[in-house]
């Protein structure tokens, strides 16, 4: 019997122009909502739990290791399962953990329903990248992506604002139940659209699928776009998780409904993030991408400001600055995979989401020991440090040594 990706002899093309990238962000949008939005509430969590910020902005954050871990996952099963019904199974087993969440259970059962968020999210994540990266021409890869990560920036806008509002009127726990009901118009939403998806006619194995990891981890250009990933979810779940605990507290003293109306400053980089595919092409990503992050290097050291709208300021600029710097990157990963990009994407993710937990971890701790200017400095610090390997981040990629073994 034919499997769903046996059925059909040549891909079908994506859809074209703004329909196409509608669906992309929606996508991303109802992948991703649960996994920043509870940032914005991590204040009233705390108080509910009875813990501190570094406590439950760990515990919160946790759902990163489960990304990580799931997009290596994915990455093994790419080839296994029809790209259609893997994503839309995954959108509907993550409202399972989300719906648990409600119920208030213990901090560390908490903590393991956030990991097992994160594995549903990314096998989602990962394979509708891989789909991307495959069906789409070299030409409009990097436009794919790019409407991708802006679906991105809408869950952590919308998300933010959908949870404050929630945690409100329904309290900070039950908010979780409106996320499951997300996530499962998510799974209706990926199995209308993804009628595009071409079908795999080959199987590989599990070894196969290892075997370009050991290429890709070789390259050093390779890895420093997975090192430059990791930096830059460590410094973002570093300023904002935390930046809420300041918000609220003295001199600003916002309630949780206007905290989540300074997440509006994710707007300009809903505006900002499309045209990362168009500046990437003209000017490279070895230029665009270090631009971006010392703009988010500004942007965090204005959110140490004791003026309310210079922080916002500052977290907007932030915000343009990673999301540009994060759609930059995903197209590079793409563009250089030679011939594995769903290996080289879930390696990208494995790092990045596993720089969310440090970020977590760190920034967490050292905010809770020495206030909110030592989080802002260091995170200031990584920004620099992947605007630097930024400049590594040149193109073409030669292939011909890796085929030798050659790691240069």
């Amino acid at each position: 019997m034919m499997t769903e990706d046996q059925t059909v002899a040549t891909p079908t093309a994506m859809p074209p122009g703004r329909v196409r990238t509608f669906a992309i962000g929606t996508i991303a949008f109802l992948t991703l909502v649960d996994l920043f939005a509870t940032q914005a509430i991590l204040p009233a969590l705390a108080r509910s739990y009875g813990v501190s910020a570094a406590e439950i902005g760990v515990a919160s954050n946790s759902s990163t290791i489960g990304m990580a871990l799931g997009g290596v996952l994915a990455g093994l099963l790419t080839q296994r399962f029809a790209r259609r019904t893997a994503i839309t199974a995954c959108l509907l087993l993550l409202a399972i953990p989300t719906l648990l969440l409600s119920f208030a259970p213990p901090l560390p059962l908490y903590a393991l329903l956030r990991v097992t968020q994160g594995l549903f999210m990314a096998g989602a994540f990962t394979l509708t990248l891989a789909h991307f990266s495959e069906r789409c021409s070299a030409r409009d890869v990097g436009t794919a992506l790019a409407a991708y990560v802006t679906g991105v920036v809408a869950s952590n806008l919308f998300g933010r604002l959908v949870a404050t509002m929630a945690a409100s009127y329904l309290g900070a726990v039950n908010s979780f139940a409106l996320f499951a009901a997300l996530n499962i118009a998510g799974a209706a939403f990926a199995w209308t659209v993804l009628t595009y998806a071409a079908p795999l006619a080959v199987e590989r194995r599990a070894i196969d699928l290892v075997r370009p990891w050991g290429n890709h981890l070789r390259h050093p250009r390779r890895l420093a776009a997975f090192a430059i990933g990791f930096l830059i979810l460590f410094g973002f779940v570093g300023i904002f998780s935390y930046v809420g605990f300041v918000l609220t507290a003295a001199p600003f003293g916002l309630s949780m409904m206007a905290t989540g109306l300074v997440f509006l400053c994710f707007a300009p980089a809903m505006l900002t993030t499309p045209a990362a595919a168009r500046i990437v092409a003209r000017h490279g990503t070895a230029r665009t991408l270090p631009a971006a992050m010392l703009l988010a290097v500004a942007g965090v050291l204005m959110s140490a400001a004791s003026s309310l709208p210079l922080v916002i300021v500052g977290l907007a600029l932030v915000g343009v600055g990673t999301f540009f710097a994060q759609a930059a990157a995903t197209a590079w990963v793409s563009r250089n995979a030679d011939g594995e990009p769903a290996a080289a994407s879930a390696l990208y993710l494995f790092f990045y989401y596993a720089g969310g937990l440090a970020g977590a971890t760190i920034i967490g701790m050292l905010f809770v020991a020495s206030g909110w200017l030592g989080a802002v400095l260091l995170v200031g610090a990584i920004f620099i440090a992947a605007a630097l390997l930024g400049r590594c981040l040149r193109e073409p990629l030669p292939t011909a040594p890796e085929n030798h073994g050659s790691s240069s």
